[in-house]
């Protein structure tokens, strides 16, 4: 809590709640290492979608939606079509006057989010001075949180031990660039400031006279134009939480930001002082907003329409299923859209295979250590606790680690050598023709070759039988196979092979932590495999054959390779192993031939794996690109649909779950985690200078955490304009996810009454929600208070205001 001072209790009360508003309203950022997927509106949840992108203009100027020629481009493809418009009016309830199509074509009152946005403090002082303030301050606050967030990739880190606030009033003290700007005595400024934040914040809150019923909106402006740095503090305090804890980084860093204000306003009050007063006394947040951004909405959520109309199609269109025998393999892969594209490439190839999907950790909350390692990597949901500890062990068993560590400090010692301010330039003298080659290497793609990652793996032991037994029931009840078992079930994680890519964690799966799903899929097939598990799982009416042998695979998703990881396979399996790789060879081809479609330069899938070694490849995939579906139902409803790579496929049927536990499950785990990516990917094209990564060809990698654009300033986060963009057009065009459950709709209910998180999603458009039936068809649509409506080929039927099913 604030620290009392002379302000009223009352008016400390509310400084207290605007500031943690305003801290629930930044999204975590995960460094590189492991970074995850992470919706940027995350705080805005319990806003409804248009009064979020309204409250997102004003505070930022920025906007939710394309601007309105791409909307207009469609509309002339014929891809929007009256029906989406109509269907769009009725949902967003706009009259029929402003959704007039010759009024959105002429154009005559495009949407500016700038005209509305809320002045801020270095804006109004720019105006009377010679100085960009804006990009001073982000300069500065970049400069010293460089140095103090790094990890590890500084050779002279900051001292560390000290707060975030004391970090920065020691480094400040000695900056002199803002008062060679301009800034009047800044130093003596931060050598007189409080030992406690808390105390400047509100001194900074009744100096600044911002009313108090603003001070949220005026605390999140702030923390906002931070970037990537106050979402890097935000994370601190998401895993201090976690763990029961607390930390008060972000709030540090808005007092920082704070002194700048109060500076400014000090220096500047004869010429800004009355025209900050006017911007909080002009400043209605519920003041409505104009027409053409009610048009804008309407243009994006019939774009949104058309999506939902073809996915009805496509679900609807009947196909001939080439499943005629028992299946030899079932395979398991992550949920990720990426896998639907080779799941149905495996089932064309190999009418014996039956593909499932399923969340990539499989239900194993790991806290996994590689070999020779003593970095804790947490593969599991960062909604979730780690509570399983595994780890890579040596292949001979009277091999310790120790030469492997030997060698890695010995690296990093030379490493630091070469680096080093005295000792890099004898270096390069001395060694410099040497690494000629080394340098020649890295520049031909498919030189360079990754190490093998077949280690054997272990389980904590006191990880026990009966633990092993119910953590087996509940992963198999989940992925709704408890019986009829195929002789081989491949649980098929997935990662990417890539080069010189600071942002290839994000490339893994999301599922497991930004870690590659290989170690969670191969301990489940141990788990699986292993005698006392079978027998009591036995005991829970769940009989696994004694020919079905469960292996673990792993998914390369940038050259669709699929690595199948079981040395000592069954006698009696060994020709069908070898036929099952031959499949999944041949269903790679596929796979690469239909990716290469729209990726520059992948030559008709033939350059899709060298360009996954080619360092200076700016888009060696194109990651969950248009993911724009999610689909928990059984895999008869989808095989043989063409999604395109859009939808994330969860098996589920609902009849197999009667208490709709799993059902449960999937709302509250996979779903979320779902929209946290399609809500990443949505905001990085909408507003890629606030929720993108930038170009990657500016990138410069910082303190091991996240890049810098260039040498300075925020840091990026979201995903790089070259994830979203092929040059020429969007390759990821923004939509809200669909949510398509095939479950009675009274059940979903049910779930959504007990989650109140959950629900706000769906009650606040940030996705949608479908009931299919039980053909796969869209029957039915949520439209929010716990009602339903009918739907048809995936539009509404009755207005909003019709009976609940």
């Amino acid at each position: 809590m604030l620290q009392m001072i002379r302000t009223p209790l009352s008016e400390q009360t509310l400084i207290e709640n605007a500031l943690n508003n305003a801290i629930s309203a930044i999204p975590p950022l995960w460094p590189l290492t492991h970074s995850v997927a992470v919706n940027p509106f995350l705080g805005q949840a319990h806003l409804p979608f248009p009064e979020a992108a309204a409250k997102l203009a004003r505070i930022s100027g920025r906007r939710l939606t394309l601007p309105r020629n791409w909307y207009l481009d469609k509309i002339r493809s014929g891809e929007i079509t009256d029906v989406d418009l109509e269907a769009a009016r009725e949902e967003l309830g706009i009259s029929q006057s402003t959704a007039d199509i010759e009024k959105l074509r002429s154009g005559t009152s495009l949407f500016d989010p700038c005209e509305h946005i809320l002045p801020s403090m270095p804006d109004l002082a720019r105006a009377h001075s010679r100085t960009d303030w804006a990009e001073l301050i982000e300069d500065r606050i970049g400069n010293w949180a460089s140095a103090y967030f790094d990890e590890g990739q500084a050779l002279w880190p900051m001292t560390s031990g000290k707060s975030t606030w004391s970090s920065w009033l020691s480094w400040a003290q000695h900056d002199l660039t803002p008062e060679i700007a301009g800034l009047q005595s800044f130093a003596k400024r931060v050598q007189a400031l409080p030992e406690n934040p808390d105390v400047f914040i509100l001194q900074a809150c009744e100096s600044l006279k911002v009313p108090s019923e603003h001070v949220g909106d005026y605390f999140h402006q702030l923390l906002l134009g931070l970037g990537g740095w106050s979402q890097l503090a935000r994370y601190r305090l998401w895993e201090a939480e976690l763990n029961e804890q607390s930390d008060r980084t972000l709030r540090d860093l808005l007092a920082i930001r704070l002194v700048w204000d109060t500076a400014l306003l000090d220096q500047y009050l004869d010429e800004i002082g009355e025209p900050w007063s006017a911007v909080w006394e002009n400043y209605n947040p519920s003041r409505p907003m104009p027409e053409s951004f009610e048009q804008d909405l309407l243009l994006h959520t019939a774009f949104e329409r058309s999506i939902i109309r073809r996915l009805g199609e496509t679900l609807h269109n009947p196909v001939h299923d080439t499943q005629t025998e028992d299946p030899l393999v079932q395979a398991v892969f992550c949920i990720d859209v990426r896998s639907e594209v080779f799941r149905r490439a495996l089932e064309q190839v190999s009418p014996r295979t039956e593909t499932r999907g399923f969340a990539g950790f499989f239900g194993l909350p790991l806290q996994h250590q590689g070999f020779a390692s003593d970095v804790a990597e947490n593969r599991v949901p960062v909604l979730l606790k780690p509570a399983i500890q595994s780890k890579a062990v040596s292949a001979a068993s009277n091999r310790d680690d120790r030469p492997a560590r030997y060698l890695a400090r010995a690296i990093r010692a030379w490493g630091r050598f070469r680096m080093a301010a005295v000792s890099s330039f004898a270096f390069v003298e001395s060694s410099g023709p040497i690494y000629a080659w080394r340098l020649l290497k890295d520049g031909i793609a498919g030189i360079r070759k990754k190490s093998s990652i077949d280690l054997p793996l272990q389980l904590d032991p006191t990880f026990g039988t009966k633990e092993r037994i119910d953590l087996a029931k509940s992963v198999l009840t989940a992925m709704s196979l408890t019986e009829g078992f195929a002789p081989i079930v491949l649980l098929v994680g997935h990662g990417a092979k890539v080069a010189n890519n600071p942002h290839a964690s994000a490339l893994h799966c999301g599922a497991c932590g930004g870690h590659a799903g290989d170690v969670n899929a191969r301990l489940l097939a141990q788990i699986l495999n292993q005698t006392a598990v079978r027998a009591g799982l036995a005991d829970h009416d769940i009989h696994i054959p004694d020919e079905t042998h469960f292996f673990g695979a792993l998914h390369s998703t940038t050259t669709d390779e699929v690595e199948v990881f079981d040395d000592e396979p069954p006698h009696s399996l060994k020709t069908s192993i070898a036929q099952l790789k031959t499949w999944l060879a041949a269903a790679g081809q596929l796979a690469r031939r239909e990716r290469s479609i729209t990726l520059p330069r992948a030559h008709d899938g033939k350059g899709i794996i060298s360009r996954s070694r080619d360092w200076a490849e700016i888009r060696p995939e194109w990651g969950l690109a248009n993911c724009n579906a999610f689909i928990a139902a059984p895999r008869e409803r989808t095989r043989g649909r063409n999604l395109s790579g859009t939808a994330f496929l969860h098996e589920y049927d609902w009849k197999k779950d009667p208490e709709f536990t799993t059902l449960e499950l999937i709302l509250t785990a996979p779903v979320v985690v779902a929209s946290w990516i399609s809500l990443q990917y949505y905001g990085s094209v909408v507003a890629p200078d606030l929720f993108g990564g930038g170009n990657k060809l500016l990138h410069n990698v910082v303190g091991g955490i996240g890049v810098l654009e260039g040498n300075g300033g925020q840091l990026r986060t979201g995903l790089p304009w070259q994830s979203v963009h092929d040059g020429t057009k969007y390759i990821h065009e923004p939509a809200r996810l669909s949510v398509c459950i095939e479950a009675p709709c009274e059940a979903i209910s049910d779930v959504l009454k007990k989650h109140d998180d959950v629900r706000a999603l769906f009650d606040n458009a940030w996705l949608r929600l479908f009931a299919l039936d039980g053909t796969g068809q869209i029957a039915s649509e949520y439209a929010g208070s716990l009602k339903w409506h009918d739907v048809t080929g995936g539009q509404i039927r009755g207005r909003l205001d019709s009976v609940s099913k």
